[in-house]
């Protein structure tokens, strides 16, 4: 099962207010856990930085002029999540400025159903606890000591180790990677994964019933089990 963890800068709250992508991150995920493949891209806005903007994520007007608009960058983007499940923290917020960035393009929407919302799941699993992504960090010993500043590929990247402590699907072992090649999974060893084998029928054989039913009838007196025609 393929997910992509997605995250984006901008340069406000509302884009509907003019307000503009300026850094998108995505992680990829393979059966809850990382594959090693990412997408990074820093966005030329073509308007100014607000103050209260850079003071989160430290991205200026002049730096983002040098990088490319969305529209060079959505195909490339587009192309990296697919129709994968987005996992995402606060996904209304991400979700409405990737869409109205498409949007201004002319490219389709990324339907809403595509979007996993972890501050939903978090929601659901520790009511009235603070669902930030700082927060549920910490709760699950999270490093974040990479953290100075908001960036997407790097919050993209905690909120990966953070949805799969959300889902509980840490199982030992959990910290080894896989790789992904063609045309199937290999092991971190670099061996072939063992295939699947049908289980073995188990049904008993008709002189293990008759062995079952003599047992009942001489050693216990209205026993509960039977032995099924």
């Amino acid at each position: 099962m393929r997910e992509i963890v997605f995250d984006t800068e901008t340069t406000g709250l509302d884009p509907k207010a003019g307000h503009r992508l300026v850094e998108v991150g995505c992680v990829e995920l393979m059966n809850h856990l990382p594959t090693g493949r990412t997408f990074q891209s820093y966005i030329n806005p073509e308007r100014d930085m607000p103050d209260e903007a850079y003071a989160i994520h430290g991205l200026s007007a002049d730096f983002l002029a040098k990088h490319r608009t969305f529209g060079a960058v959505a195909a490339e983007l587009i192309e990296f999540i697919g129709d994968s499940p987005l996992v995402i923290h606060n996904a209304d917020f991400d979700m409405n400025f990737l869409n109205h960035e498409l949007g201004q393009i002319g490219l389709a929407p990324v339907s809403r159903n595509q979007a996993i919302d972890t501050v939903q799941i978090a929601r659901r699993r520790f009511p009235g606890a603070p669902a930030s992504l700082d927060a549920l960090c910490k709760r699950f010993n999270i490093d974040l000591a990479a953290r100075n500043l908001h960036g997407a590929l790097l919050d993209a990247q905690l909120l990966a180790a953070v949805y799969v402590e959300l889902i509980g699907a840490r199982e030992p072992g959990l910290e080894l990677a896989i790789a992904v090649a063609t045309p199937g999974l290999v092991s971190v060893a670099g061996a072939p994964m063992a295939r699947r084998r049908e289980p073995r029928p188990h049904a008993p054989l008709a002189a293990e019933l008759a062995a079952h039913a003599a047992f009942l009838a001489a050693k216990i007196k209205d026993a509960l089990w039977f032995v099924r025609a």
